[in-house]
């Protein structure tokens, strides 16, 4: 009998505390909704204040935009909001041809961050590098604009050009870059063969196609070297990201096990992503070259390949951007990309603010120009006043030719010279093939 009284006090008490907790928290959801009304109101007033006395009449659409995309700015560098042009144009970029400047950017202290140039587009080709912060666009100051503003500034009509200043970590005074804009079609994969046997695989962004192209790319390479790869080297430098489902896709083209990535939301909507077995280099050495360019999708594959200790990798400290953005489509045709998740790398990192610090560091040499006057101490009859032409009335322009199986071409071996980086990962691989054989003989 006492022990039933104990158990229907204890009840009673239960709901009594359940009751309470249930009464506060009715308070506390009415208490929120009563302080949400009001900043709703105070954003009603201000809107019909300035529609009702700015200086020139504006209309309540472009009002409301101006809210969104300074609501969606003031949470962190990736999210913002579209409007109808430019959600159209985001869905352009993700196909690979688009207009433009070609670089991808993110917000700065004092102007605008440049992530990295897209290889082979006018910015590239000018000299803008991933560091440098954009401080004017013709002669707008950046800092008074945000994200949306500066890529509508910089897109335009291909042929018609743009002033950038910008400051770079180094030089004493802001540098101008004068750039012709043109139509943007990015080469997602790019390769070659550095050595007979040693493949050079490039991915400058991941687009909609950029694994079914990784894999042709191999495919092809291992064909010209005979069907089979000593080593490889996967050149992630000044690659921005792009699409999560192509790094996922990359990963497991070069892996035959382990985890790839995972992602973890406030919302508890966390995914995690596996490779499936089948390494497609089989298990070749591989190289994996990262700078402060590379970013996002492309801190993902070399994330995951280094924590599965499937390649070493060499260069210097990634850009370290470790969050998730989900685009999410408005009735009207606009659309925000909105911060959702960070990602995590297989072991369990973050790299968010941090970025990925390769196994061996390797600085990129500048290279630079020597006068052409300065390398010529011989004189040879061509040099002298009045000498005769050659004769020979046959044009001798020489078109480089096409390398052939197990051949190194021209553009190639150019490359090498220039590439410190690239050079040094082709020697360690030599060195790790030529390890594996003496273990093995």
């Amino acid at each position: 009998m006492k022990m039933l009284r104990k158990m229907v006090l204890i009840a009673v008490a239960v709901m009594i505390i359940a009751g309470g907790v249930t009464a506060w928290n009715l308070m506390a959801e009415q208490a929120s909704a009563a302080t949400n009304y009001k900043q709703l109101q105070k954003f009603s007033q201000v809107m019909e204040m300035v529609r009702r006395s700015y200086v020139e009449k504006i209309t309540d659409e472009k009002l409301i935009d101006g809210a969104l995309s300074g609501m969606l700015s003031n949470l962190d560098p990736h999210s913002t909001y579209m409007n109808k042009d430019m959600y159209k144009q985001m869905q352009v970029d993700t196909s690979g041809k688009f207009g433009g400047l070609g670089i991808e950017i993110s917000a700065a202290e004092g102007g605008i961050r440049i992530v990295a140039p897209i290889e082979d587009t006018p910015a590239w080709r000018a000299g803008i590098k991933a560091g440098d912060i954009i401080i004017k666009i013709d002669d707008q100051l950046a800092r008074d604009m945000s994200l949306p503003e500066a890529v509508k500034l910089m897109r335009g009509k291909p042929g018609t050009s743009i002033l950038l200043t910008v400051f770079r970590k180094g030089e004493h005074s802001p540098l101008t870059f004068k750039i012709v804009r043109d139509v943007i079609k990015v080469k997602s994969v790019k390769g070659d063969l550095m050595a007979p046997q040693y493949a050079y695989l490039r991915i400058t962004q991941f687009q909609e196609r950029t694994a079914k192209l990784l894999k042709a790319k191999i495919a092809e390479l291992t064909k010209r070297a005979g069907g089979h790869l000593d080593g490889a080297v996967l050149d992630l430098r000044n690659n921005p990201g792009g699409l999560l489902n192509q790094a996922v896709s990359v990963s497991d083209l070069l892996l035959d096990k382990g985890g790839i990535v995972s992602t973890k939301s406030r919302t508890g909507r966390n995914m995690s992503f596996t490779a499936k077995s089948g390494d497609m280099l089989e298990g070749v050495p591989l190289a994996v070259l990262i700078n402060n360019g590379s970013a996002s999708a492309s801190e993902i594959v070399a994330g995951a390949l280094q924590d599965n200790h499937r390649a070493i990798l060499m260069g210097t400290q990634s850009f370290g951007k470790g969050s998730v953005q989900s685009v999410v489509a408005l009735p009207d045709g606009s659309a925000i990309k909105l911060t959702t998740a960070l990602y995590y790398t297989p072991s369990g990192r973050s790299i968010q603010a941090t970025g990925i610090t390769p196994d061996v560091v390797v600085e990129q040499a500048r290279v630079t120009q020597t006068k052409q006057k300065d390398k010529r101490t011989s004189v040879f009859e061509r040099d002298l006043k009045g000498h005769l032409m050659n004769g020979d009335k046959k044009k001798r322009a020489r078109k480089p030719r096409e390398a052939k199986h197990g051949e190194v071409s021209q553009t190639m071996q150019k490359r090498l010279k220039q590439d410190n980086v690239l050079q040094r990962a082709l020697d360690m691989l030599k060195g790790l093939h030529a390890l594996h054989v003496s273990v093995h003989d």
